[in-house]
């Protein structure tokens, strides 16, 4: 009779052999001597077959049904279930047992299909595989013995691909599409929907079933366009950005999966460029367009409208970028300063001008409320004359026209401020600042162009009286002297907010045409007697 021993059994075994089934199989055939007469091990190859279907000895047919894959059996058969009394000549002799060592590699039905199993999914899977969708997977490829033939893993490179359209073997086709981002499957194709009898060179023989341990990385479809999430959108917005714009954000660049693969905030500086202007992706340029000041949003962009299919640096080819964006602050080379006005009193009759000595308060912020600095907290007010360069320009512009008392608030774009460059330690570069002013105090300034004015009629003798040794030369300190006395008396009056030894010494080597440190007579001339063109004198 016939006698099968059960040698080895897998723990798990899914499947066992039917009649009907394709099996492939290695074997060690032998007579009861220990003699072998033929080993598939041999000739480097299975022994592949169909069971049940009379392609076998009759004993080799009852004695794969019900073996497992991986399933080793120790067969002996009599002649009545092998070769019988003819044998096979120069084989097997007539009325020989026949022993088979039996290891089940392969097992397949021509009614399968492709088995799909998902032993992890994502809470959130907001989109799946459609046909025609280009994907981006990793995956383990096995035999249903689990003797490994490929892996994308050790290649440190996904595998990248479209779905549904004839680029993939026709069950990894169906296998993938469902799937989600994230998602781990296990997906099992009979040969005959994947490499068939022929197989795939030497890795994968004929009507061999596959078996792909996948995991999704990335998924996008070439109609994609830019997806745009807000997250956090600010309830006062009264300027969106435009084609044209500078804007400075924060982001965290991420790919669909997950991984980092960027980050401003690590750099502990902003990205700062144009909009709309071809300096970024153009994914990006189309992402950024329509952002407040302090706005929150998720940019998905798809690789087409990325960095392609070439990819770079850290991020691969055909990769689906994540940009989680905060906009700090942006503003356009055409903008002017921005002027709200808080409060003026209602007794504002004398108003800032180019030349007047202000004192004043502020607390300076960046636009998106970060605090840069603040007179307040140094107990003192800051001190300029309006127009004379002591204050980057957009505050010379912001503090025209306003009356002691007034507060307001002065709004200026960098090419107004401190420009690309910022001020390290303290002012970003290309950064929009915003200051809460408040005018405390008011000195009229002096003419344009005059840095001592007269309060009264002008000496005819006026040379005369600063030369006070009368030498018919003036030397700095008799000119000092002579207009601290005019400024002490009230007769004149300085420019407000200058250092009175520079403004004087300036007022003198004006008169000093000469540059000998002394001034004569001839030299000697008033404002109104000078050319347009000249020096800024008395």
């Amino acid at each position: 009779e016939l006698d099968v021993e059960r040698r080895f059994v897998p723990e798990s075994c899914p499947r066992a052999v039917r009649p009907g089934d394709f099996v492939r199989y290695h074997y060690l055939g032998a007579f009861p001597d220990g003699t072998r007469f033929d080993s598939s091990y041999d000739r480097g190859s299975t022994f592949n077959v169909f069971v049940g279907k009379g392609q076998l000895i009759a004993g080799m047919d009852k004695a794969l049904v019900g073996m497992c894959v991986n399933e080793r059996r120790f067969v002996k058969i009599p002649p009545k279930l092998a070769y019988g009394s003819e044998g096979v000549p120069g084989v097997i002799p007539p009325n020989a047992v026949l022993h088979f060592d039996v290891l089940l590699i392969d097992l397949w039905n021509s009614d399968d299909e492709v088995q799909v199993q998902t032993y992890f999914k994502p809470e959130k899977c907001p989109r799946t595989v459609q046909v025609s969708d280009f994907v981006r997977y990793h995956y383990n490829g096995t035999f249903l013995d689990g003797t490994l033939f490929d892996s994308s893993h050790n290649r440190m490179r996904t595998y990248d691909t479209y779905v549904g359209i004839g680029w993939l073997i026709p069950g990894m086709d169906q296998g993938l599409l469902g799937m989600c981002v994230g998602e781990k499957r296990i997906i099992t194709i009979p040969p005959f929907l994947a490499y068939g009898e022929e197989g795939d060179g030497k890795e994968i023989p004929g009507q061999a079933s596959l078996v792909f341990d996948v995991v999704l990385l990335d998924l996008h479809n070439p109609k994609d366009g830019v997806v745009i999430e807000n997250q956090v959108v600010p309830e006062s917005c009264e300027r969106r950005s435009q084609t044209g714009d500078f804007l400075r954000y924060h982001y965290n660049g991420t790919l669909l999966d997950g991984t980092l693969f960027d980050s401003s905030y690590s750099r502990n500086h902003t990205y700062d460029t144009y909009v709309g202007k071809g300096y970024v992706i153009a994914g990006m340029d189309e992402g950024l367009l329509g952002v407040c000041t302090g706005e929150k949003r998720r940019i998905i962009i798809p690789p087409h409208l990325g960095y392609g299919e070439e990819g770079r640096g850290k991020i691969p080819g055909s990769a689906v970028l994540i940009f989680d964006i905060h906009v700090v602050d942006f503003h356009n080379p055409s903008d002017s300063v921005g002027i709200t006005v808080n409060y003026r009193p209602s007794n504002c009759t004398v108003l800032s001008k180019k030349g007047d000595y202000l004192k004043y308060h502020y607390n300076a912020s960046l636009l998106d409320g970060t605090l840069l600095d603040s007179t307040h907290s140094l107990g003192k007010t800051y001190n300029i004359v309006l127009g004379s360069g002591q204050v980057v320009v957009g505050m010379d512009m912001g503090l025209q026209d306003m009356c002691v008392g007034e507060r307001r608030t002065v709004v200026i774009p960098p090419h107004l401020g401190y420009g690309e460059d910022g001020v390290e330690g303290e002012v970003p570069g290309s950064a929009v600042l915003v200051f809460d002013i408040e005018l405390l105090e008011l000195v009229s300034g002096l003419p344009e162009g005059y840095m001592f004015v007269w309060n009264g009629e002008v000496s005819p003798n006026l040379f005369e009286e600063i030369d006070q040794n009368h030498d018919g030369e003036v030397l700095l300190e008799e000119f000092s002297e002579y207009i601290q006395a005019q400024v002490d008396s009230g007769k004149g009056k300085l420019a407000p907010g200058f250092d009175f030894e520079k403004i004087v010494k300036n007022m003198f080597t004006n008169q000093d045409r000469d540059g000998n440190g002394k001034v004569t007579a001839e030299e000697f001339k008033l404002k109104d007697q000078e050319a347009k063109e000249e020096h800024d004198e008395l």
